[in-house]
């Protein structure tokens, strides 16, 4: 099925924020908006740890730790997406949550106790990859449980809009943190963020949750989204755009810790100022996002284009706050191709099908890491973090191409009919 233009629908009332008013949507965001804000604490405090207390600015090792963390949405793929459309979301959720929040305060201990090794580091980072891995589609898909489908694209740019806030807030908070407290303070503080999200899923109301359609159990089921997704010569397109984007391009932990290491000789204030700046413009993009309706093939192209542009000249950057200026269009054009690829693929998809449709998606965007973060990690290590911006930059080059090639090859899909009314006036069929 071909990704037709269509104007954007009427706006709601509420305008950016109408989907707040949702009562269990209001409760889930404010949890999710305190733990978001705890989860990017403990990204920055992780790579910091590594590249300066674990190792000597040893980036390979953070592209491991990146590896182990979202190697799993790949590797267990076949199961988080069934386990997204047939588990009760609600119930799938709290278990997930609490096991992220223990992992966590588990990590702290180490820490602050002076006894963490990178091999612990390891294993603690493959086991929230695989609590993540169940988490993540179900979360996202969560989503139109709590305000359905008409509001389902406005909800999907909120939710964005409170992770980016916690990419915005948690990075600045763990420099400090840092600096003051020490980096095990930082895991710690993660840990007791979830209660925020636990709470919130505890109070929300199931009466108000929206019906949802669930398949039953068939011999088959595991692979039903493989097959589903190749079917779609869109979700092709889209799939193949996000593998080489989320593979090479969506590699920050290494660009930022390495520039601001290796490059910038920046200390712990100065590097959460990076990773903030790269959540100054994904909340941009996010925020943006809320006022738009339906969104096109097109956008997710422009956004391939602009990630290109701006890693260019980030690889460029002659100076910290150049770079940092330009780390912010680097976020707001990842916050665009990530929000509406997620926004795309579910509207676009079958209801009883999108906890699948997600965890492919999530697998493609997540899944490469694997590969893509060792291989960054190498090229930043070896040759330097310039380099590997530069990897970056063509990775956002070949997918915006292939959007370019799909969306011409279903332009003639895409353009409506025209009928003539009795005055002769055009008017679409």
């Amino acid at each position: 099925m071909a990704i037709t233009a269509s104007p954007p629908p009427q706006q709601r009332h509420g305008g950016n924020f109408r989907s707040l008013r949702h009562p269990n949507f209001r409760r889930w965001y404010v949890g999710s908006m305190v733990s978001n804000i705890g989860t990017w604490m403990q990204f920055a405090a992780q790579d910091w740890l590594v590249l300066t207390e674990l190792t000597h600015h040893d980036a390979r090792a953070v592209g491991i730790v990146m590896a182990l963390q979202y190697g799993p949405q790949f590797a267990l793929l076949p199961w988080t997406g069934t386990a997204a459309d047939h588990l009760d979301r609600r119930t799938l959720l709290m278990l997930t949550q609490g096991i992220m929040g223990l992992l966590s305060l588990v990590l702290g201990v180490l820490v602050i106790s002076g006894t963490v090794r990178l091999w612990e580091l390891y294993c603690l980072a493959l086991l929230l990859g695989c609590t993540a891995a169940f988490d993540a589609p179900a979360r996202q898909t969560f989503v139109g449980d709590l305000v359905g489908e008409d509001d389902l694209a406005n909800a999907v740019a909120l939710n964005s809009t409170s992770n980016n806030a916690g990419r915005m807030i948690g990075p600045a908070l763990a420099g400090v943190c840092i600096g003051v407290f020490g980096t095990g303070w930082a895991f710690a503080a993660n840990g007791i963020s979830f209660g925020a999200v636990l709470v919130s899923l505890a109070g929300l109301k199931r009466d108000q949750l929206r019906n949802r359609v669930r398949q039953g159990r068939k011999r088959g089921a595991l692979f039903d989204g493989f097959r589903y997704v190749g079917s779609r010569s869109d979700l092709r397109a889209i799939a193949l755009m996000l593998f080489l984007f989320g593979t090479f391009g969506l590699n920050f932990p290494i660009y930022v810790s390495t520039m601001a290491v290796s490059v910038f000789h920046a200390d712990a204030m100065h590097y959460g100022i990076l990773s903030s700046a790269v959540a100054i413009g994904t909340l941009a993009g996010a925020f943006l996002a809320t006022g738009q309706g339906r969104p096109r093939l097109a956008i997710l192209t422009r956004g391939t284009a602009l990630f290109a542009a701006a890693s260019a000249f980030a690889a460029l950057a002659p100076s910290y706050w150049i770079f940092a200026g330009t780390l912010g269009v680097m976020g707001f054009a990842a916050v665009t191709i990530a929000n509406r690829s997620n926004t795309l693929m579910q509207l676009s998809s079958d209801p009883a099908m999108r906890g699948r449709v997600m965890a492919i998606r999530l697998a493609i965007l997540l899944g490469g890491t694997p590969v893509g973060a060792p291989f960054v990690g190498w090229i930043a290590q070896d040759f330097g973090p310039r380099w590997a911006l530069g990897v970056s930059a063509l990775a956002g080059l070949v997918a915006m191409l292939i959007g370019l090639r799909h969306q011409r090859r279903s332009m003639p899909q895409a353009i409506p009919a025209l009928n003539l009314d009795e005055d002769g006036d055009a008017s679409q069929g």
